[in-house]
């Protein structure tokens, strides 16, 4: 056996290895920076745009996989190996994982249109997938709301998206509902003045448009007043309280009778 030609056989084929390995380090940190590159000039582009923070989290995220899903498979390629079917079974993988996370992809794509269509953004007063209150967080999967009890409540993105959303903060300002029950006895228009001018006067409650006060309907009482003051969401429920004891104190301070049911029983004799 000639142990010198087997010698350098094995030096000839650990350098031409060496080599491949050596040009696989360089193409990999050329090729991750060039990734990283991409990724920072392609996220400062979408910045200039002014888009949502978690909108460009998603672009930025997803280019920087795609494209080191790139990079691995061309240094595959450099060491001779068959991509084509290696892009198959990443392909067959990546169906396998869609079905899989079926649900959480929902979510994941659920969030991208809350962010592009922006029904709510954050801090606002909303009404959303079977919850109501502030929206502290539009994430990756789940929107985190903080109800009114102070409970921290996480709702999947695709449940809010797939449900009437009512953005309460929309508007510059929201409507209160109250009634008022008067007795049969009382005067309803100087009841309806009194309320008018005492509800407007509630901190909070604004101008235009002025509170509405008007006769809802009719029971064996008395006149039922909608008392109807208007304010900002931030102030809804201070309003509430308040106008409730407006009610209160100026039927009190006018001398109302207290509501009382009543009836008329007619005797007829035969």
């Amino acid at each position: 056996m000639d142990y010198s030609k087997l010698l350098d056989s094995a030096v000839a084929t650990a350098t031409q290895v060496g080599f491949k390995v050596l040009g696989a380090l360089i193409l990999y940190m050329i090729g991750r920076w060039l990734v990283n590159f991409a990724v920072s000039l392609i996220s400062r582009g979408l910045e200039r745009q002014h888009l949502e923070p978690t909108l460009l989290s998603y672009i930025s995220s997803t280019i920087a996989v795609l494209l080191n899903i790139v990079l691995v498979v061309a240094i595959l390629g450099y060491f001779g190996v068959e991509t084509t079917s290696f892009a198959a079974l990443l392909a067959a993988a990546g169906v396998a994982i869609g079905a899989a996370w079926a649900g959480l992809l929902s979510n994941f794509a659920a969030g991208v249109f809350l962010v592009i269509l922006r029904p709510f953004k954050t801090g606002d007063y909303v009404s959303a997938g079977g919850q109501t209150g502030t929206v502290k967080q539009i994430g990756l999967f789940v929107t985190t709301i903080l109800t009114p009890d102070n409970v921290v409540t996480f709702v999947g993105n695709n449940k809010i998206f797939s449900d009437t959303i009512q953005n309460y903060s929309a508007s510059p300002f929201r409507r209160v509902d109250l009634v008022a029950q008067l007795n049969g006895s009382v005067d309803h228009n100087g009841a309806i003045k009194l309320l008018k001018e005492r509800v407007a006067k509630i901190p909070n409650v604004v101008a235009e448009p002025g509170p509405d006060v008007e006769i809802l309907q009719f029971n064996l009482v008395g006149p039922v007043l909608a008392v109807r003051p208007y304010t900002h969401t931030d102030n809804y429920w201070q309003v509430y309280f308040d106008t409730n004891k407006v009610i209160r104190e100026a039927f009190g301070e006018a001398g109302y009778p207290a509501p009382e049911p009543s009836q008329t029983i007619r005797m007829v004799n035969a």
